[in-house]
């Protein structure tokens, strides 16, 4: 319904109530949604399409209320495919995202919907859809992230200054599809250290594309192999969530490897 909406040129924001439910919808969104204006020669699209998604843990979700599934659609192009850290972001990705003439999918990690508070502005604007955001500035190592992952990095380059004296680079990739590989590189070439943070299982997250992307673009600048820290191969867990994730004592025990590498 929502993909023919658009198509006629109205606005379109479909929400799929949990991010783990949004599977059955897959193929009307990579074939059909992101398809559109290169099937029809530019005569159709869904530009004004948004589909708003809860995503990510949220404390006692399990396997079917936890998911992180952006890297399946970072794999379809004519897709934008974003990830707010915050309220703010939130309502200027959003905006930007309606605004937008590709279909969008906007990830919203479902846990900051209680935990994150900020004095959003009440007037109209708009966030970058492809540009990452360096929240830190650092020498020694590159930590990488997005959405709720953001704040956990924020609070283990703080841990590493303490207890190693390690300067780390904080950026929120924001954008999924397309991502800003510029700041990543830039940021790269000057630490020589990447590590990577996501709560999507480790085999073919989204971090895998970006380690690849570095290995390939700044192997000469690199002092260590990229690292990944990520939820596990396995369905998501219930009581043994605390495990899954990737928290501030897996990040922190990364940087210390390789920093020692």
């Amino acid at each position: 319904f929502a993909i023919g909406v658009a198509n006629t040129g109205a606005t379109a924001i479909a929400e799929i109530q949990f991010a783990d439910y949004i599977f059955p919808s897959f193929d009307q969104i990579v074939n059909e949604a992101a398809k559109y204006r290169y099937r029809s020669g530019g005569l159709f699209d869904c530009g004004s399409l948004t589909f708003r998604v809860p995503c990510g843990a949220v404390g006692h979700g399990a396997l079917y209320h936890s998911q992180s599934p952006e890297a399946y659609f970072a794999h379809t192009p004519g897709l934008r495919v974003v990830v707010p850290r915050g309220p703010i972001m939130a309502k200027g990705l959003l905006l930007a995202c309606i605004g937008d003439p590709n279909p969008c999918i906007i990830f919203e990690p479902k846990t900051l919907y209680r935990a994150a508070v900020e004095e959003v502005p009440t007037e109209y604007y708009t966030s970058d859809l492809s540009k990452a955001d360096v929240l830190r500035e650092g020498k020694d190592v590159t930590l990488i992230g997005w959405g709720t992952q953001v704040h956990v990095l924020l609070e283990v380059a703080e841990m590493a200054k303490k207890k190693f004296n390690v300067d780390c680079e904080v950026i929120d990739l924001v954008s999924i599809l397309p991502w800003d590989t510029n700041s990543i590189c830039n940021s790269a070439k000057k630490t020589g250290r990447v590590i990577i943070a996501h709560e999507a299982p480790l085999t073919q997250g989204f971090g895998s594309e970006i380690a690849a992307f570095i290995q390939e673009k700044c192997f000469f600048y690199l002092e260590a192999p990229v690292k990944r820290v990520t939820g596990w191969d396995t369905p998501f867990p219930h009581v043994f969530e605390q495990f899954y994730l990737p928290d501030k004592h897996r990040c922190l025990s990364a940087i210390k490897e390789i920093v020692n590498f």
